[in-house]
């Protein structure tokens, strides 16, 4: 589901690389994220990850526990951090707000 990424410029975003609005999120932004942090192309797996993040952050308007991510999608607990470096670039690369200090303590290190 790889887009060509046609981004002249990326929506604004905090001092963590935090898009500021997830409203402002498209797919070729989350190509542009992820190459941002490391992850040169995504595949079907990032995708269910990226879309299960926002869907949940869309329902509760915080971040989830990663390991109820990996098993909602039949995976073991270390997928998420296993496709993306650090949970936390999952966020980033999904398009979600800055979370707070606490939840980007728990994503950097999960």
């Amino acid at each position: 589901m790889q887009v060509a990424s046609e981004i002249t410029r990326l929506p604004a975003m905090d001092e963590d690389g935090l898009l500021c609005d997830p409203l402002d999120w498209d797919e070729a932004i989350a190509i542009e994220l992820a190459q941002q942090v490391g992850i040169p192309k995504l595949g079907k797996e990032h995708w269910a990850v990226i879309f299960a993040l926002r869907n949940y952050y869309k329902e509760f308007g915080v971040a989830p526990a990663m390991v109820s991510i990996c098993h909602a999608l039949n995976q073991d607990g270390s997928w998420v951090h296993n496709l993306f470096s650090t949970c936390l670039n999952a966020w980033i690369v999904a398009g979600l707000p800055n979370p707070g200090e606490e939840a980007k303590t728990y994503l950097n290190n999960s």
